[in-house]
């Protein structure tokens, strides 16, 4: 959103953490599996069990582990649609732009919500039964919205990667 950033999530932020080899490799087994025991994680990393816990205490308190999070296959709980929703505001304040992510965050549908550049504001990606509960969530929530310029939508035909790997 333009001339918003305060409301952005402070995941934008530029505050790095300095990671060593050991590090990134207990943040890479956690990606591929956050169930996996210290333990396990101690003898992969070839370190004891104490620096391996205290380590990813560290990362968790410093942020860098922000939660662990079960992926679950939309198709399997009814959750098939997927939509890509690019809107853009009509007025570009603080207040406005604060009461639109307010509202964004109150929907279950929306799963990710991106502040973008470009002709719109925010990119959001929605999941939805099918196109009759995207459609009703469109049209009595979404649109229902003050402040909503323009909305478009892109509904997923595949998905061709998905991944949450970041290191």
């Amino acid at each position: 959103m333009k001339n918003n950033t305060s409301t952005v999530d402070s995941a934008m932020s530029t505050n790095t953490i300095p990671l060593d080899e050991k590090d990134l490799a207990i943040l890479r087994l956690l990606q591929n599996n956050a169930r996996i025991t210290v333990k396990e994680v101690a003898e992969q990393i070839h370190l004891s069990t104490t620096p391996v816990h205290e380590r990813i205490k560290r990362l968790e308190s410093s942020g860098v582990i922000k939660q662990y999070a079960t992926l679950i296959d939309g198709t399997k709980v009814k959750k098939g649609l997927m939509v890509i929703c690019y809107v853009s505001l009509n007025q570009h304040s603080k207040k406005t732009g604060g009461q639109f992510i307010k509202l964004i965050n109150e929907l279950p549908e929306v799963v990710e919500c991106y502040s973008i550049s470009g002709e719109f504001d925010f990119m959001l990606k929605i999941v939805t039964e099918d196109m009759n509960s995207y459609y009703h969530f469109h049209v009595n929530k979404l649109s229902q919205a003050e402040n909503i310029g323009q909305v478009q939508s892109v509904f997923i035909m595949g998905v061709v990667k998905q991944t949450h790997v970041m290191v």
